[in-house]
Order: structure tokens, then sequence, then C-alpha cells
């Protein structure tokens, strides 16, 4: 759901009976959890090490739900999203620099999306990434365009597209057949991962594009949108308890996504030494073709196409609870997506008019040098909430929850930063 109705806020309370209706939010989510960014960084990772850096996906996805947990607590104590609470809780200057930032990482995730999706159209059928650019961002507003587009029928669009991309891969990892035994031996982590400076990267790569700010406003604001405003404290850490089943379920089956992602580019690039520069999207299609097959070739662009369009329309559902949350102002979710898809469409219509289908690759950095250095500004207000016992009452987090939260959000904060600053000399 978009944005909350007041009709969701004023439903009944929530029995057990009644909780399967509240589910959905973990699944929604999941999507930018296998995005293109993740895609790019999951075929470099098994192109150049194998199965090993599987464990590096396991970390992420570990992250990443406890993260999102996080947040659902956070929404069912106050029964605030996010962006909301930041701007009732925080002097209005630093609300509004936290609202500029987090429009910025509105703009640069969407900005990968269409550039992932206009991949996928040139693998499918020729069509110039410049083109495949413009034919992406109609497709979009095609789905918030759709009559229910202010209820729940862009999270079933979003819903069928994901399953797109799950059988999928499901297919190609069958196709590909991996040894089981060395795929289980990739999910432990080696103490090579500290040793090796590339393999340290990957991995920090990995993890870095997993954690994304329009993920913890949409979940927010998913959540939000199904709780009742009368719903008890019982009823809430019941919800709690079913929304995590939720999360938990739909972010091991990104999970394995990109753990399939990963495997089949190691199988693909199996005895093929990789070039000085890392290996792209383009480059792990093509050698598909070659190795196992056309079928799988196939198959892979169809499922980029699937991830790329379900990730675009999540940001934009994101983008539509900070402008709600921030600013008190409710747009129409095809007015919002005018907003940001106009604000990533100018750099990269201009960049891909001026450099060509070549310069993808070095619009794709920046949109995660962007998103690195956007992250600590919403993880930080995030932690002082949840370390606010009165404003999180019987949802409270124990004391050790609390200083793990803290150490993860000071690792993400110098990991975006350093991430960032190397991605921009490369």
């Amino acid at each position: 759901m978009i944005t909350p109705s007041p009709s969701a806020q004023s439903a009944a309370p929530l029995p057990t009976r009644r909780f399967w209706t509240m589910m959905g939010p973990g699944f929604v989510v999941a999507v930018g959890y296998m995005d293109p960014g993740n895609w790019a960084t999951d075929i470099a990772a098994g192109a150049s090490f194998g199965f090993a850096l599987l464990s590096a996906v396991l970390i992420a996805s570990l992250a990443g739900i406890f993260l999102q947990t996080l947040i659902v607590r956070l929404t069912l104590a106050t029964g605030k999203d996010l962006a909301r609470l930041i701007r009732d809780r925080f002097p209005r200057p630093v609300a509004m620099v936290v609202w500029v930032v987090s429009e910025l990482a509105m703009i640069a995730t969407d900005l990968a999306e269409l550039l992932g999706s206009a991949i996928a159209l040139k693998l499918l059928f020729g069509i110039p990434i410049l083109a495949g650019v413009v034919i992406a961002a109609v497709a979009t507003f095609a789905i918030l365009a759709l009559p229910g587009a202010r209820g729940r029928a862009p999270e079933l669009v979003v819903g069928v597209l994901m399953s797109v991309v799950v059988v999928c891969f499901g297919w190609e990892l069958v196709m590909a057949k991996p040894d089981p035994g060395a795929l289980l031996a990739g999910l432990v982590p080696t103490i090579d991962l500290a040793r090796d400076p590339e393999m340290l990267y990957l991995s920090l790569g990995i993890i870095g594009a997993t954690v994304m700010p329009h993920n913890l406003y949409l979940h927010s604001g998913l959540v939000r949108s199904r709780l009742a405003a009368e719903a008890t404290e019982a009823d809430r850490k019941r919800a709690a308890r079913w929304l995590t089943i939720d999360l938990s379920g739909a972010l091991a089956l990104a999970g394995l996504v990109n753990g399939s992602i990963l495997a089949v580019a190691a199988i693909a690039f199996q005895g093929i030494a990789p070039d000085a520069a890392a290996p792209g999207i383009e480059d792990a299609h093509a050698l598909l073709g070659s190795t196992i097959g056309g079928a799988a070739a196939l198959v892979f662009a169809i499922a980029l196409l699937a991830a790329g369009q379900s990730s675009t329309t999540t940001g934009t559902m994101a983008g539509q609870i900070v402008t709600e949350g921030f600013l008190n102002l409710r747009l129409r979710p095809l007015t919002r997506a005018l907003v940001t898809r106009g604000a990533s469409l100018i750099p990269a219509l201009g960049i891909l008019w001026s450099s060509g289908d070549g310069s993808a690759d070095e619009l794709l950095v920046l949109s995660q040098v962007i998103l690195a250095l956007t992250l600590p500004f919403i993880l930080v207000p995030m932690l002082l909430l949840l370390r606010n016992r009165s404003l999180m009452g019987g949802l409270a987090m124990a004391p050790l929850t609390l200083r793990i939260a803290s150490v993860m959000v000071v690792v993400l904060t110098a990991l975006s930063g350093w991430l960032a600053g190397t991605s921009a000399m490369a």
C-alpha cells in the first residue's frame, strides 16, 4: 500500500485470526534486496572468487533482517512511520536536512533501477539503453496509474514480478548444476575475507548494496498502513511477531536469489580469468549463453527486467511515504513518480546521450556512491528513536539488542563512507 488510508488506520483491532491481512510488507521490501545494484556486486563476486563470497551474501541477509525488524518494532510502538517520527521528534532544521538527504537517496535508487531495466531491455530486444530508460520510466507510470494505485494493486504487481525473479533464478540454478558441497562451503566465512583486499572490498560491497535507505522508509510505511489505531499493546506485540515472520521469510528468499546470482556467475566465469575491470551484467549474460545455453541467458534477462521494474515501483512507493511523512503533503502516486523519475531521468538521459551505452556502468557507480553517503543520515536518527524507552513503551528493545544495533549502525556508517570514497576514486 503506497499511502495509509483513513480506513486502514481505523480498522478493527488485530486478533490472531485476522493477522493474515497484515502479511506482505516483508515481501514488498524484499524486492529492494535483489535489485540491479545487488546483481552487479553478486556477479563481480562470483566471477572473481567463485562460491567463496556466499558467506558475504548470508551476512548481508542477516543484517538486513535485523535492521528491518527494528523498524517494524519502532513503527508498531509509536503508530507512526520513520519519516513522520523524524519530523515530529527532531528539531525542524535537522528534520529538513534528513528529508533532503532522503530525497537524494530516492533519486539515486530510482536511477539504479532504471538502468537495470534498460539493460534488460537491451539484452532481450536489442533496444539501446537510452531508449530503454524511457520505456522503463513509462512502464512504472503505467503501474502506478492502475485504478487501485492507492490500495494494494501495486503491491500485487510487485509480488508477481518478484515471483518471476525467484522462479527464473531457481531454474538458472538447476540448469547450472553447482556442486552442493562447494555451495555449503562458500557459506562459511574464512580468514581470506580479511586478508585479501579485493575479497574484502567485494564483501563490503555486497553488504553495502543490501541495506538501502528507501527500504527502511518503505517497510515503516507499509507496517503503519496495516496497524489499527485502537490496537492494544498486546495486539502490537503480537503483530511484531507475525511481521517478523513475514520479514524473515521474505528476506531469506531474497538472500537465496542473491546467492543464486553469485553461484550462476561463478559457474559462467569458471576457468575464465576476469579482466582488469569488474565484469558487468552484460558480460554475465553473454557468458551464460556460451557456457550454459541460450535459454539460460534469456531467463537471466527476463529476471533482470522483473527485478528492475519491481524495484522502481517500490522505490516510488517509498518516495510517497517520505513526502507525506516529512512534509505532510499527500501526493498522488503518479505525481510522486513524476517528481522522482524526472529528477533521475535528467542525469541518466544526459550522460547516456553524450557518452552512449558504455556510460551505464558509471551511472550505476554514481548511484551507489550517493546511497552510501546518505545511509548514515537515516540510520542514526532511527537508532536514537529506538533508544528512547519512553517512546518505545512496551516494545522497548533489550539492552543487548540496542548495543548490537548501535555497533551495526557505527559499522555501516564507516562502511558507507569507505565504499563511497573508494568508488569515487575508482
